[in-house]
C-alpha cells in the first residue's frame, strides 16, 4: 500500500480488550471506510471477553458514512499513542536522491552515548526493611495492599502468580513486617524460593484484583527483558523518569515503577501511553503487557532462584508526573539563537516575493476557509491553473511556476475531468500543462505527520512553488477542537514549507450554523489555531440573493442568448439600440420579429437552459486575514459552475450574508409576488408554445403535456396570456399565423 504498511498489521499492535466502546466503534468505522471487509474486524475483536458473535456485522451495516468519515489515520494514531512505531521502508536511493532525517521529538537519550549505569546490591540483607520501605514509599497506611507469595508453573516451565492476597492495609503490614525478625514469609506466607513474590503498585479496595478495584490510579509499571541490567538503569535515570521505587527483579530486568499520579482510569490510559512512548523513543524497549493499573510488580526483600528481589532506590528522577512532562516537552529546543536587531539593520533580508500579489508570499501559508457547496475544491483547482499560466485568479496575479495539488477527495478521473472543465469554463489555452502535478490519493489514508515527511521526498527535486492540500480533513489525526493537538497538526505545513521553500495552500470547512455574525477568523471548524496559523485566510461565505438581483441575473442569461444566437444568423447590431440589448423583453421580441418560427423555438430551448444555470448560481463573498498585507476589501464573487467569476459590475455589493432568522420571516421573504408568478405563467406559455410549435401545428393537448399540466390548466394560462388563442383544439397567435422567412 503507499502508505507503506497494512492496517492489519497495526491491528495486532492493538488490543482490542483495552480499548473502550466508541474506540472499538471507531475502528471498525475506519476499517470500512478504508475498503476491508467486516470480517477483518470480526476477527479482531474476538480476543476480546466483550465480544459477541454477530455484533460486528449489525454494526458495520449501520456505517453509512458521512462528510466528515473516520479513516484508517484514526487506527494509526490509537496505535501510535500506545507506542507503536512504523517500520521504516527501504528503497534503492538514486545517485541525486536527497536523504531527509526527520528528528524525533521527546528523545533525551543519545543511545551512541550512554553509559551503562551499574546497579549495587544491599551491603546489609534486611529483608523486612526493605519491604516496609517499599510500602512506606507507595502507599498511605490506611490503603490495602495486593499481594501474591502463592505461583504456579506453567507447561513452559515458567512461575506464574496466584491471585494472592488483598486483606489488609498498608499499616498492618508495616506494623507485623516490623516485629517479625526478618522472617517475611510468618507475615504474608512461604513463597517458592524459585519463583519469588510480587506486589500490586497501586492501593486496591479488598475485594478483587482488577482494574476496577483500584482505588488510586497513582503509579504506572515500566519494565524491559531486552536491555541489560546496567543499561536499563542509565536510561531510566538519564531520562529523568520521575521513580517512586526502582526494584531489581531478582531477574533480568528493574522494575520501576513511576509517578503518573492521574485522576482515574482514561487519565491514566494516556499518561502510561505517552510514558511508554517517550521510553520507546528513547530506547528503552518497555513491555507494554504491564499497561493495567493492577498489575503485579516484583517485591522487594524476596530471594527468586537464589537472586535477590531489592529496592535499588527510592524518589529518584523529577518529583512529580508533571514536572517531568514538562520537561520532556520542552527538552528537544532547536531554536535559534536570539539575534540583535542593531546587527542587521544595514542588512536586513529580503523578503520573499509574491506568489499571489498582496496576499501570500512564497513559503507561507494560505487557508481557504467556506461550507460546503461554496465549491472550495473548485477554487483550489483555478488557483492551480492561475499559477501554472501565470493568470489572474480572483482580480490577482498569480506568479507562474509548478504547483503539486493533493487530491484526497475526488477518485482520480473525476480529478482530471475537472481540471479539463475548469480550464475551458475560464477559456484558457492549457499552455502550461507541464506546471500541474497531480497526487491522487484518496482512499490512501495517511496522517498528516506521515503525508509530509513522503510528501517531501517526492517533492524534494520538483521545484514547486505551491503546494496546495485539498482537504485537510481527511489527515487530521486527534481533536480538531484541541489547541495543542492541531498546533502540532499545523506544524507539519511548517515543515513542508521550510523543507522544499514552498508554499502550502488548503481548505477547511466552516463550522455548524449561521456565520453571517462571526468574524471570518471564527468561521472555520474546530480550533482557533486553523485561523491564526495560516499567513493569509480567505474566508467565503454565502449572500442571500434578492428576488431583484435574481431577476437581474435571469435577464443578462436571457439577453445573453439571444446575442449568442443572433451573432451566429446575421448582422442585426444596428437594428437594436444598446438600451434595448439590455432589455430581456426587447430582445426576445426582436428575435419573434426576427426569426423564422423554427429558428425562434431552438432560441426558446437555449434561452430555458440558461436561465436555468442564472437560477443555479450562488452568490459569495471573500474576505481575508492578512499577516504580511493591507486587508482587502471583501471581493463579492459568482459560483456559476465550475468557476468563480468576479462581480465586475458590483451588483452583489450590497448583498449581505446569511444570518439566522425566524422561520416566518424566512418564509415571507421566499413568498414570490403575484405580479412574479403572472411573469412566470406567462413565459412558460411562450415557451410551451414555441417547442411545440416546431412539429407544426399546436395542440392544447400538446401544451398542456409540455407544460405538465391538465388541458384545463393550460387553456386557463393561455386566456391568461392573452398573446393567443383557443380555436378548438388549437392554440394560435391572436396577431395572425407567422409566415417562414
Amino acid at each position: 500500500m503507499e502508505r507503506g504498511y497494512d492496517i492489519k498489521q497495526i491491528l495486532d499492535f492493538l488490543n482490542p480488550s483495552e480499548l473502550n466502546y466508541q474506540e472499538w466503534i471507531y475502528v471498525g468505522m475506519a476499517l470500512k471506510e478504508d475498503g476491508y471487509d467486516v470480517s477483518v474486524w470480526d476477527s479482531w475483536s474476538r480476543s476480546d471477553s466483550r465480544y459477541h458473535s454477530g455484533e460486528c456485522q449489525r454494526k458495520w451495516a449501520g456505517f453509512h458514512g458521512n462528510g466528515y468519515p473516520v479513516t484508517a489515520g484514526t487506527i494509526v494514531q490509537m496505535a501510535k499513542d500506545r507506542g507503536w512505531k512504523p517500520e521504516i521502508q527501504g528503497y534503492e536511493l538514486d545517485w541525486n536522491d536527497d536523504i531527509f532525517i526527520e528528528k524525533d521529538d521527546k528523545v533525551v537519550v543519545d543511545k551512541t552515548w550512554i553509559e551503562n549505569v551499574e546497579v549495587q546490591q544491599p551491603k546489609a540483607w534486611n529483608p523486612a526493611s526493605q519491604l516496609i520501605k517499599y510500602l512506606e514509599t507507595l502507599f498511605e497506611s490506611s490503603e490495602n495492599v495486593g499481594y501474591v507469595t502463592q505461583s504456579w508453573k506453567n507447561e513452559d516451565g515458567k512461575f506464574l502468580p496466584s491471585k494472592g492476597n488483598t486483606d489488609r492495609t498498608a499499616g498492618q503490614l508495616i506494623e507485623q513486617l516490623s516485629k517479625c525478625n526478618d522472617d517475611i514469609g510468618s507475615v504474608l506466607g512461604d513463597y517458592n524460593t524459585e519463583a519469588g513474590a510480587w506486589i500490586r503498585f497501586n492501593p486496591i479496595d479488598g475485594k478483587g484484583v482488577k482494574n476496577e478495584n483500584v482505588t488510586e490510579f497513582r503509579y504506572a509499571l515500566v519494565e524491559s527483558d531486552e536491555l541489560e541490567i546496567e543499561k536499563q538503569n542509565a536510561i531510566i535515570r538519564e531520562l529523568e523518569l520521575p521513580v517512586a521505587c526502582l526494584v531489581h527483579s531478582g531477574g533480568k530486568s528493574i522494575h520501576a515503577i513511576i509517578k503518573v499520579d492521574a485522576s482515574d482510569y482514561n487519565e491514566y490510559r494516556k499518561r502510561v501511553d505517552y510514558l511508554y512512548a517517550v521510553c520507546q523513543k528513547n530506547g528503552f524497549k518497555v513491555d507494554t503487557q504491564n499497561k493495567n493499573p493492577s498489575r503485579l510488580s516484583r517485591m522487594p526483600g524476596i530471594i527468586r532462584n537464589g537472586n535477590k528481589q531489592f529496592l535499588i532506590d527510592t524518589n529518584i528522577g523529577k518529583q512529580s508526573w508533571n514536572e517531568w512532562y514538562e520537561w520532556i516537552e520542552s527538552v528537544n529546543d532547536d531554536l535559534p539563537e536570539p539575534e540583535s536587531l542593531e546587527s542587521v539593520w544595514e542588512d536586513l533580508p529580503e523578503l520573499a516575493p509574491c506568489l499571489i500579489d498582496e496576499v501570500l508570499r512564497k513559503g507561507h501559508k494560505m487557508l481557504i476557509a467556506g461550507p460546503s457547496k461554496a465549491g472550495k475544491s473548485f477554487l483550489l483547482i483555478e488557483l492551480c491553473c492561475a499559477i501554472a499560466e501565470g493568470r489572474q485568479w480572483l482580480d490577482w496575479q498569480c506568479e507562474q511556476g509548478k504547483v503539486l495539488y493533493v487530491n484526497l477527495e475526488l477518485d482520480r478521473a473525476s480529478c482530471l475531468h475537472r481540471f479539463k472543465d475548469v480550464y475551458q469554463a475560464l477559456g484558457w489555452n492549457a499552455e502550461h500543462l507541464n506546471n500541474i502535478d497531480i497526487w491522487n490519493l484518496r482512499g490512501k489514508s495517511v496522517p498528516m505527520d506521515k503525508l509530509a515527511p513522503k510528501l517531501i521526498r517526492r517533492a524534494a527535486k520538483k521545484d514547486y512553488v505551491a503546494v496546495i492540500i485539498d482537504p485537510i480533513y481527511k489527515v487530521i489525526t486527534g481533536d480538531e477542537n484541541s489547541a495543542d493537538q492541531m498546533s502540532a497538526f499545523c506544524n507539519q505545513f511548517d515543515k513542508i514549507c521550510t523543507e522544499l521553500g514552498t508554499s502550502v495552500i488548503y481548505c477547511h470547512h466552516h463550522s455548524k450554523g449561521s456565520q453571517g455574525g462571526k468574524r471570518s477568523m471564527d468561521r472555520a471548524s474546530g480550533s482557533g489555531v486553523f485561523a491564526r496559523d495560516p499567513d493569509a485566510l480567505l474566508d467565503l461565505i454565502e449572500l442571500e440573493l434578492t428576488d431583484a438581483v435574481k431577476k437581474q441575473e435571469v435577464n443578462k442569461a436571457i439577453c445573453r442568448a439571444c446575442t449568442m444566437y443572433l451573432d451566429s444568423h446575421f448582422a442585426w447590431q444596428e437594428d437594436v439600440s444598446q438600451d434595448d440589448m439590455l432589455s430581456s423583453r426587447a430582445m426576445q421580441e426582436y428575435c419573434k420579429e426576427k426569426l423564422t418560427r423554427r429558428q425562434y423555438a431552438e432560441l426558446q430551448v437555449i434561452i430555458e437552459k440558461e436561465i436555468k444555470l442564472a437560477e443555479g448560481k450562488t452568490a459569495w463573498r471573500i474576505e481575508g486575514t492578512l499577516r504580511e498585507f493591507q486587508k482587502f476589501e471583501p471581493k463579492n464573487t459568482w459560483f456559476d459552475y465550475p468557476v468563480h467569476r468576479a462581480d465586475t459590475v458590483g451588483i452583489l455589493k450590497d448583498v449581505q450574508p446569511d444570518e439566522e432568522k425566524p422561520a416566518w420571516k424566512r418564509a415571507m421573504e421566499s413568498r414570490k409576488s403575484k405580479n412574479t408568478k403572472a411573469e412566470e405563467r406567462k413565459k412558460s406559455v411562450e415557451m410551451a408554445v414555441a417547442a411545440c410549435g416546431i412539429e407544426g401545428d399546436i395542440t392544447l393537448q400538446a401544451l398542456a403535456e409540455y407544460m405538465g399540466t391538465s388541458e384545463k390548466t393550460a387553456r386557463r394560462r393561455v386566456n391568461e396570456h392573452g398573446g393567443y388563442q383557443i380555436l378548438g383544439s388549437k392554440v394560435t397567435e391572436r396577431t395572425g399565423t407567422k409566415t417562414e422567412k
